[in-house]
Formats: C-alpha cells, sequence, structure tokens
C-alpha cells in the first residue's frame, strides 16, 4: 500500500487527489506555513497566551523565550491544549505559528535571572507583552515533543505592559519555597490547575524549593509533569479493585487510530505505536511498530518511546482514577498516511483523555475482545499479538485456563 501511496503522491501532485483524502496533506501544510508572516518591524507589542518557551540545545546555558501573538481573536486558546481538540490540526499549527517569540540566554542554574518572564509564564489570561529584537524574528520551529511556534528572535527587551493574573493555588506554592517541585506539581494538580500550565511554571523554575530551583527545558518539563502525576494517581489506583469485565475503547482522529484495552487484573500497562509509511517519524516504505511496558511496579528505566508513552499514561491513570478500579491496560495507536507534522506530545494526551470519555464496549471472553481488536484496526491481529507481552500474556492465561478445565489447549 506504501508504494501505491508514493506512485500516486509522484501523479498527483496535490491537484487530483488520487488517495482519496479529502484534502492533500503535504500541501495544506505547506499553504499554513507559508501564511506565517513574521514582523517586519524590530519592535512589537502584542498579547502573549501566555507563553514561554525553555530550549534545552547548550544546556545549562539555555534559550527561554517568551511568546506573542500577532493574530486576532482569542489569543489564550493559542497554548493551551486542553482546548486544541475543538479545533482541526491544521488550525493549531496556525494558532502555533502565529507565535513571535523572544529570546534570552540564561543560565538554567539561575532562574532568578528570568525576573517578570517567570511570572508571566504563571497568567490565567493574556498579558500584553513588549518586546524589542536585535534583528526582526524570522523562521519557524518544529520540535517532535513540543508544540510548534512562529518566527523567533534575540530579544533585547522584555517588558510585561499588564500583570499577571496568578491563580490562587499557584500564588500560595509561589509564595513559599519549603514544598519540594514534585509535591507543587501535584498540589496544583489537585487544585485544578491545567497540566499545560503546571508544565510552563515547572519549566522556569517558578516551583520547588529556592536553593534547588531549576530551568527546565520544555520537551523535559511536559514529561516530567505528565510522568510525577500519573505516578501520584497510580498510587491511588493500584490500592483499588479490579475491573471485572474487559473494556474496549475506540477513538479515531486526524489520520491516527486509538484503541485500548482494559482487562481484569492487576495494574500494567503497555503503549505501542504503528507508524505506517510516509509519516513523521517514518518515510521509509513498511509499517514500523514499537512498544514500551511495565508491570505493578512501574518502570526503573525511561521509556524509550518517550513523551507518549508518559501522556498516554497520565489519560490512563486519570480515567481509572474516577472509575474507582485498577485494570491491565492496552494502548495502541495507528498513525497513517498524510500525518507527518511533529506537533508535540499533547496530542496523545489529550486523544486519549478524549477517548476515555467516550462509553466502553464491555466483554466476558476474551476471545471476543481479540476479535474486535482484529477488526479495529488496519494491521492485522497476528502483528498485535506478537508485538504485546500484555495480550501474550493473556493468551497463554487463557489456554492454560482452558487446558485446566479438560479442553483444547
Amino acid at each position: 500500500m506504501s508504494t501505491r501511496l508514493t506512485g500516486l503522491c509522484l501523479k498527483c501532485r496535490g491537484a487530483k487527489l488520487l488517495c482519496g483524502l479529502p484534502r492533500c496533506p503535504f500541501l495544506s501544510i505547506w499553504s499554513k506555513m507559508g501564511e506565517v508572516k513574521p514582523p517586519s518591524s524590530a519592535e512589537l507589542q502584542a498579547p502573549s497566551p501566555p507563553s514561554v518557551f525553555v530550549g534545552r540545545v547548550g544546556y545549562p546555558n539555555v534559550r527561554v523565550a517568551p511568546a506573542v501573538v500577532t493574530a486576532d481573536g482569542d489569543v489564550s486558546v493559542y497554548d493551551l491544549p486542553e482546548r486544541w481538540l475543538s479545533y482541526g490540526v491544521e488550525d493549531v499549527l496556525k494558532f502555533r505559528l502565529s507565535l513571535v517569540l523572544g529570546s534570552l540566554r540564561v543560565d538554567a542554574r539561575r532562574p532568578d535571572a528570568l525576573g517578570e518572564v517567570a511570572l508571566l509564564s504563571s497568567s490565567s489570561r493574556p498579558v500584553d507583552v513588549e518586546l524589542r529584537f536585535r534583528k526582526p524574528p524570522r523562521g519557524v520551529q518544529l520540535d517532535p515533543h513540543a508544540p510548534p511556534f512562529g518566527p523567533s528572535g534575540v530579544a533585547e527587551k522584555v517588558r510585561l505592559v499588564d500583570n499577571p493574573s496568578i491563580p490562587r493555588p499557584l500564588e500560595r506554592i509561589l509564595g513559599g519555597d519549603r514544598v519540594r517541585a514534585d509535591e507543587a506539581v501535584w498540589r496544583l494538580y489537585e487544585s485544578g490547575i491545567p497540566v499545560s500550565m503546571i508544565q510552563r511554571v515547572f519549566s522556569v523554575g517558578l516551583l520547588g524549593r529556592s536553593a534547588g530551583r531549576r530551568l527546565v527545558p520544555t520537551r523535559w518539563s511536559i514529561t516530567a509533569v505528565d510522568d510525577i502525576i500519573s505516578k501520584r494517581i497510580l498510587e491511588e489506583v493500584k490500592r483499588n479493585p479490579s475491573i471485572d469485565s474487559y473494556l474496549f475503547f475506540q477513538r479515531r482522529y486526524s489520520d491516527n487510530n486509538f484503541v485500548a484495552i482494559l482487562a481484569p487484573g492487576a495494574w500494567s500497562f503497555e503503549w505501542i505505536e504503528a507508524w505506517f509509511p510516509h509519516t513523521t517519524w517514518n518515510p521509509g516504505a513498511t509499517v514500523e511498530v514499537e512498544g514500551d511496558w511495565e508491570g505493578f511496579k512501574g518502570r526503573s528505566e525511561y521509556a524509550t518511546l518517550g513523551g507518549c508513552y508518559y501522556a498516554s499514561r497520565l489519560a490512563v491513570a486519570e480515567y481509572l482514577r474516577r472509575l474507582g478500579r485498577q485494570a491491565t491496560v492496552l494502548l495502541i495507536r495507528e498513525i497513517y498516511e498524510g500525518f507527518f507534522l511533529p506537533i508535540g506530545v499533547w496530542f496523545v494526551r489529550e486523544n486519549v483523555r478524549a477517548l476515555f470519555a467516550s462509553k466502553p464496549e464491555r466483554y466476558d471472553d476474551f476471545k471476543d475482545v481479540l476479535a474486535r481488536l482484529g477488526s479495529s484496526t488496519r494491521l492485522p491481529l497476528s502483528v498485535w499479538l506478537s508485538k504485546s507481552k500484555i495480550l501474550r500474556d493473556f493468551t497463554k492465561q487463557t489456554r492454560l485456563e482452558v487446558g485446566s478445565l479438560g479442553g483444547e489447549v
């Protein structure tokens, strides 16, 4: 199929839509990037959603970049992933490419040097910011783990025109320095602060005891917060009784297919990604399938699939907490041709959250679950049975149970 798609693209070149898609994914992305109009002036005053990006290149001497929006409309949505699924991926890309960054160089060990830029990240509403650049900003920034950004330039001056509006729970945390960063993250989450905002203030070094505070690159802070919160939730989940039947969920969104199977048993978790040809991480001609797994005791090493593993685990933990149960969980994501732009792990977190907001199908027989899985994905069931530790374990368990009853194994 991948060879056929490549041939069609060469024949079509975006004009005839021979692939059957409603629009050419390649041309639509380039179209959005072509709409980016960098400021012509080296001075700019505009609202920040708020948004502050912390880079990782050159650590500990990192780039810190407050961002402002040059477009009209509700700018608060431009850095709020929790609301992005109500828009199309192309709209989100347009939001992000409309952000203009003013870059500063800061020692990650000296977060206090950020001054009011750090406070900008803690605001619950947009804040007007005055930026003066060394040269007019240019270019775009794409990151596989963080949302994309528009033009950037070296900032010679950053000044907040408005006062940030800091939520009360965050204000209480910022007012003291006796709480460790991980505990602060948990308290903010329990107070209802959006995960994206917690990730932002964690990144600019506002959390933790004063002596140990550091700037954390945005890419790292996103995964760290997902990891911290999901571990705390799972401490509670693991004390709950198991579900008593199999639950099956499916969600299709923007050339992605998400499938979840929750099985009776103690907590364990597996995340599997299947990247079809000509997608973000697979320029080849065959489907690439990779997965990561953890048992009841959790992981001791960083997941090879990175941020998506922890983002999806957070969404699973939240659902099980609401359910008041624990379960053995398999999550599968198929990424189809046409999805090739890296837009950040928020895409996984929010889609899996939406997946678990839907009503599950219930099954009592594991064979019925396997049949349903085989009909819900483009890859055949045999692939999942060969790649998934959880499915292999359940298959062996089922055979043993049948064998113990004197049936065929």
